[in-house]
């Protein structure tokens, strides 16, 4: 496994933004200005001022945007902060996939699988017809134009940061702990992986990677980025980036965190709606931008908002 060249680059990313928020413009502008994407892969949408679009409102919208790109692009930051959803579907796999019930069915049941799941290379659209987005918030310009220039800080610096995997008493968000021997076995002979137990007190140091379970992430304050990290909690509500009753994927943004993900509606407890972290960091130390990595960990994201700078690629590796 290796970043290669069909890897994902500014060449081959869309960026969307809404026409009638004039922040979504100016940091769409900016990102592209400042990731050299094409002029022609920027792209403004009409969207409506709410956090959840209808599936009825949302078709109209794809099926423009789809309409405009151009034919190398194969996949899309979106950038703005709302919606972050379209009915219990993400706006992100919305966006990917089109909107389909099944992706988000109710109850603890398994939805349609990520055809890009732990998969080599990255032609997404071409090969199974999917536009794997990620969504930039723009609530906060300034806080959008920092996660892009973090994104770009990690940019090939091979990082010698922690991956830290948090253990919890809260035992039905806990279950990806699970998971954690596997990690460590596999991944610790490149990277440094450390197993903390909650309630963590003390400062977290050089984070390359943060994963828990809970509702809130209490030691947030004490959590140390690098540029290019990523972090969530396995939570119902994570995506629910405004006036939900748990603590929103931005809290990770907002600390340092370069990416995230959380679920926009009930996902029960099920590990393939939630990062499969030993498949993301696989991929990602392998060259591969945080986009990818992300999108190939989640075996069932129909429901799941991946957030963050979607060409961050610390551990890049030169291209063949």
């Amino acid at each position: 496994m290796s970043a290669c060249a069909q890897s994902l680059s500014a060449a081959r990313l869309g960026v969307v933004y809404n026409l009638n928020d004039d922040s979504s413009r100016e940091v769409a502008r900016y990102f592209a200005q400042r990731r050299s994407v094409p002029s022609e892969n920027v792209i403004g949408v009409q969207l409506p001022d709410t956090d959840l679009m209808t599936p009825q409102s949302f078709a109209p919208v794809r099926a423009q945007l789809l309409s405009e790109l151009p034919g190398s692009v194969q996949s899309l930051l979106l950038v703005w902060s709302k919606p972050w959803a379209v009915g219990c579907m993400s706006i992100t796999t919305a966006v990917a996939a089109g909107y389909r019930p099944e992706f988000c069915v109710p109850g603890c049941s398994r939805t349609p699988p990520n055809p890009l799941f732990n998969s080599e290379g990255w032609l997404p659209a071409d090969t199974v017809g999917w536009w794997p987005a990620m969504l930039l918030p723009t609530k906060d310009p300034a806080l959008a134009h920092a996660l892009i220039e973090r994104g770009i800080a990690a940019d090939a610096r091979n990082p010698r940061g922690t991956l830290y995997l948090v253990r919890t008493d809260d035992a039905s968000r806990n279950v990806r702990a699970r998971t954690y021997a596997d990690i460590e076995a596999t991944l610790s002979q490149g990277l440094k992986v450390e197993e903390l137990m909650t309630p963590v007190t003390r400062v977290v140091p050089d984070v390359i990677g943060y994963f828990t379970g809970a509702l809130r992430v209490t030691e947030l304050p004490l959590i140390q980025f690098r540029p290019g990290a990523v972090a969530d909690h396995l939570t119902s509500a994570g995506g629910v980036l405004k006036g939900g009753g748990q603590m929103s994927a931005l809290a990770w943004i907002e600390q340092g965190a370069t990416a995230s993900y959380g679920s926009v509606s009930e996902p029960c407890n099920l590990l393939g709606k939630f990062p499969n972290v030993r498949v993301l960091f696989e991929h990602y130390v392998h060259g591969e931008t945080v986009l990818e990595a992300y999108w190939k960990s989640v075996e069932m994201p129909g429901q799941g908002l991946f957030i963050g700078e979607p060409l961050a690629r610390p551990f890049a590796r030169p291209r063949p």
